[in-house]
């Protein structure tokens, strides 16, 4: 697929198919990823890749942010909460969880880390469309959660970028309505 083509027709698709992804693809996607714009050569992505039952541990920790801001409640409402977050997790085969491994806490190092990394995610989300994979960034509140750095043995000033959902498409969703670059482009010459 032409890189044009490419951005263009991709789009996050979040209703994919349980039928499990090919490893081989899985690691094209990861290797699409490393290969971002990276300012100062420090390569601060990390990738935890979930499948099958390992994506009950992202499943857990959306249960137990969720129900650590619920407060008390019955102890059924809680095994409702419970079940319905440990549900977004199997939402498709593979989930990658993408972290930057940061190592000042403010500053432009930081910055460039996280653009590179959010480099890298546009990367794997361009390479999955290519494969006929479908996928979805997702982010939210418990992305930023204390508790979920933690879960993938991270720790401040490190953060958690992206929880890409990875799968076959069983729907694609219709092109966005995008306003041309004219619209928002000043030229200074």
């Amino acid at each position: 697929m032409e890189v044009m083509q490419a951005i263009r027709t991709r789009r996050s698709v979040g209703k994919v198919k349980p039928d499990p992804v090919e490893r081989e693809r899985i690691e094209s996607l990861l290797e699409a990823a490393v290969w971002a714009p990276d300012h100062f050569r420090t390569e601060p992505w990390r990738f935890f890749v979930m499948t099958g039952e390992g994506r009950r541990k992202l499943g857990a920790v959306y249960a137990d942010i969720a129900l650590e801001k619920a407060g008390e409640l019955a102890e059924e409402e809680r095994e409702r909460i419970r079940r319905q977050q440990e549900a977004k997790a199997l939402r498709a085969p593979v989930v990658i969880a993408v972290a930057a491994a940061l190592q000042e806490a403010d500053g432009i190092k930081r910055k460039e880390d996280l653009a590179a990394v959010n480099a890298a995610v546009q990367n794997m989300l361009l390479a999955a469309h290519s494969l006929g994979l479908g996928a979805i960034w997702r982010s939210g509140e418990p992305l930023y959660h204390p508790k979920m750095l933690s879960a993938f043995g991270l720790q401040p000033p490190s953060e958690m970028v992206a929880l890409v959902y990875v799968g076959y498409p069983e729907l694609l969703p219709s092109p966005p309505q995008r306003s041309s670059f004219a619209d928002k482009t000043v030229w200074l010459n």
